[in-house]
């Protein structure tokens, strides 16, 4: 006699059946849960390797703690003096640097006659020697990059711009005549890698900087950087810094944590974009599942009553049906781990250029891992958690009424049902029979139909948020959270001797241009501020803030006697709006009351708005201006330009694509996942979903034609449906990621710690409230015809039987 088969196998064979005999149903929840599981991972792995790059360009490089740039004179024994003061100092340095205009940078190929201007970048290039210690540039082997005499190491991120190579030769025009230093190869650099720095640094040897310097044209600049026992002491530091006299501070101060964020944010979105994503689409499929296991267990409930009848406990019953459901979440989460690996790294391969090659650790493997784990167990779970359904099912009502419900609950679903029926008749109405019939089945079954718009709600939503954060960093208006106000151009004039006379001669210029219309200058000024432990630096915009300028999260714009924080700073400082600062100018003290707060990030996030007018003194000054009758912009700027070669003169719209490129082409692969991804499940559940509805509705289907409906109108009622489910659906979508959307994304974003107070998202209206709603509907057609075709070609003396 052969021996009994055991339980786990008797599950397995039962499972492999139930999936070779319901095929198309298991391929496309397959397809969902391989995608849930290949974002999830891939996301996950993404964001692990990216903080290992930069853990790993960090450990290299060794980048300061804190830094305080600065441009002008200072004197080296204030500095001794700070660092003898402060214990904490492991280690310290004074980085000389010469900034030089875009503009003033070429490269040009040796033999073959190619070659291109740096002048449309709006980065500072700092020259600069290797430092020994900390703050080191790497080359790609991870190691301090040394040039020769006459070589320069660019950056990675001008390689990637610009298309130069190694043996091209970079020309620098300076006062004393071009100079030419041929590119020896790329650099990383852990403090300045992101487009969110405002400079970069160029790497050559002492002697060519002392040449570059000597030669004019350049800027002198040096870095103040400190490494630290315990980088958390770095605020303290910074606070001690400003409190110090006659320390250098005519820049932006930045600490470790900063550059960390900053060199983070723009790759770490599209991992988090890709997470929220997979988990929108393990919804979409836990719904999917729930619809498709509670028709199995009706479409079997006659099965069910055999196996309790013959005394087959509930767990054994669960068991079996659970095999089918175990097997595809498993097979899914292998496929889609599979898949989520080759996305990371095709992700993480960036990070790995701009940073450093990521080390394999413990947690390489048990991140990817927990994922997919997460992804079975929950899938599992929610499979479990229906099939426990089936401890309800009598067996006199499974046998003889085929029915997973008793007597009572029979009674009072058909009642239900007649009564939505009842609300709308088919003998009167304005839409044609087979219309009003379909409108009856949809509110008689309203709940069997409402997987379809809570799919293609969240379809919406996962299309619509990366699209518009996309089209938020990307608008003309978002200049407003980099601290300036919404306008055509801007002209940045730098440190120099004749940096006065400079500014005059711009302002003058721009003045009496008629292309040129509202002229507005502003001077950078450093104030010390009284914060709570004392004295701080305060690097203030001073100019006209009347009219339209910068945006304000609170309050207005300063008049008179006020000053505008940024939120940072006011963060920082312990104020709000109303509040009262005392300021600070050589000898000179003031009061002003803070009249607003507004987003910023950059320079650091730390910065001030200040109502006058400044010509003289100052470290720096910028100046807006709209252009005239709507004229081109960039091309004005580019005129411009050629007139006043001591400025650095742009397109207000191409300083804000340079500033934030990370960023935006990092949403912009996120945007093109989501959308690709949100109308091709949406595609894929309405094909999933309608077989299934027809399957169960065969025999009503059946009675429809035996009373004349032809196989045209059956399908123009199954369009019907789909296209009003997915419409409603499609329109919940939208108004959810309009509304509570904006809220979680602008909270998210302020809480980031970049210096945005609130964020407020700005979608691109046709695209995402016209083309995308009518791309899934579109989805939900194509479902629907391809079903539709069925039921014209098919045999319907069958639907009876």
């Amino acid at each position: 006699m052969p021996s009994p088969t055991p339980p786990d196998a008797l599950s397995l064979r039962y499972g492999l059946n139930d999936l070779r005999r319901n095929a198309g149903v298991t391929a496309a929840l397959s397809v969902v849960l391989v995608l849930t599981a290949a974002l999830l991972t891939g996301g996950a792995l993404a964001m692990e390797r990216l903080t290992g790059s930069i853990d790993q360009l960090f450990d290299q490089a060794r980048p300061p703690h804190f830094l305080q740039m600065h441009v002008g004179a200072y004197d080296p024994a204030a500095l001794d003096a700070f660092a003898a003061d402060h214990p904490q100092v492991r280690d310290w340095l004074v980085e000389e640097m010469v900034g030089f205009d875009s503009a003033a940078l070429s490269w040009t190929r040796p033999g073959t006659g190619e070659g291109g201007s740096f002048a449309a970048s709006v980065i500072d290039n700092l020259f600069v020697a290797q430092n020994e210690g900390f703050d080191l540039l790497l080359g790609p082997d991870g190691r301090a990059a040394r040039p020769a005499p006459g070589e320069v190491f660019l950056p990675v991120a001008q390689q990637r711009t610009f298309g130069v190579r190694a043996g091209d030769v970079l020309t620098v025009q300076t006062l004393a005549g071009p100079r030419d230093l041929t590119v020896a190869g790329f650099v990383r650099d852990a403090q300045m890698a992101s487009s969110l720095s405002s400079a970069t640094r160029l790497l050559v040897t002492p002697e060519d900087l002392a040449a570059l310097n000597a030669a004019g044209g350049g800027a002198p600049e040096i870095i103040v950087e400190y490494r630290l026992d315990d980088p958390a002491g770095a605020a303290a530091l910074q606070a001690a810094y400003e409190r110090t006299p006659d320390l250098p501070r005519n820049g932006q101060a930045i600490t470790y944590d900063m550059i960390r964020l900053i060199n983070t944010f723009s790759d770490g979105l599209v991992a988090i974009a890709l997470m929220f994503v997979s988990l929108v689409l393990m919804v979409i499929a836990l719904l999917n599942l729930r619809f498709v296991i509670r028709g199995t267990l009706e479409d079997e409930v006659r099965q069910i009553g055999v196996m309790k009848a013959i005394g087959l406990p509930n767990a054994t019953i669960v068991g079996l049906h659970l095999a089918r459901y175990r097997l595809m979440a498993a097979g899914s989460c292998l496929i889609g781990g599979a898949l989520g690996i080759g996305a990371a790294q095709a992700l993480s391969a960036a990070a790995a250029g701009s940073y450093a090659a990521a080390p394999i650790t413990p947690a390489t493997i048990l991140i990817p891992l927990a994922a997919l784990v997460a992804v079975y167990l929950i899938t599992v779970g929610m499979c479990r958690g229906v099939l426990r359904g089936v401890r309800r099912v009598q067996v006199v009502d499974a046998l003889v009424h085929g029915s997973l419900m008793d007597d009572r609950r029979t009674a009072a679903t058909a009642a239900r049902q007649a009564r939505l029926a009842r609300r709308g008749g088919l003998a009167h109405g304005r839409l044609g029979l087979a219309a009003r019939l379909a409108l009856r089945d949809l509110r008689a079954d309203a709940r069997q139909w409402a997987l379809l718009p809570a799919v293609f709600g969240l379809a919406a939503i996962v299309m619509i948020l990366p699209t518009t954060l996309l089209s938020t960093f990307t608008d003309p208006r978002f200049v407003t959270y980099l601290g300036a106000p919404d306008a055509d151009l801007r002209a940045d004039l730098a440190f120099s001797p004749t940096l006065d006379a400079d500014r005059d001669r711009l302002v003058a210029a721009w003045a009496s241009d008629p292309r040129v219309t509202d002229v507005r200058p502003y001077a950078t000024v450093l104030f010390q501020a009284r914060g709570a432990e004392g004295w701080e630096a305060l690097r203030a915009e001073v100019g006209d803030y009347t009219g339209a300028t910068v945006s304000f999260a609170e309050g207005r714009a300063p008049v008179p006697g006020e000053i505008a924080l940024s939120h940072l700073n006011a963060s920082k400082l312990g104020l709000a709006t109303g509040d009262t600062l005392t300021l600070r100018r050589g000898d000179a003290e003031t009061s002003v009351r803070i009249s607003g707060t507004y987003s910023d990030v950059t320079s650091g996030g730390y910065t001030a708005k200040l109502p006058g007018e400044v010509t003289h003194d100052a470290s720096a000054y910028v100046v807006y201006a709209d252009a005239a009758g709507g004229a081109d912009a960039e091309a004005l700027a580019a005129d411009l330009a050629a007139a006043s070669p001591a400025a650095s003169v742009i397109g207000m719209r191409e300083y804000t694509r340079q500033t934030l490129a990370h960023i935006t082409d990092a949403f912009a692969r996120a945007a093109a996942v989501a959308v690709g991804f949100g109308l091709g499940v949406a595609t894929l559940i309405t094909v999933l979903f309608l077989k299934l509805r027809l399957a169960r509705e065969r025999r009503s289907l059946g009675v429809l034609s035996a009373l004349g409906f032809s196989g045209r109108e059956l399908a123009a009622q199954l369009r019907l449906k789909t296209l009003l489910t997915a419409g409603a659906g499609t329109a919940l979508g939208v108004v959810l990621a309009a509304t509570a959307g904006d809220a979680l994304v602008g909270t998210l974003v302020s809480a980031a710690g970049l210096g945005v107070a609130r964020f407020t998202l700005l979608p691109d209206v046709p695209l995402t409230y016209l083309a995308y709603p009518l791309g899934l509907l579109a989805a939900a057609l194509i479902g629907a015809q391809l079903l539709g075709r069925g039921l014209r070609r098919a045999d319907k003396s069958r639907w009876l039987a």
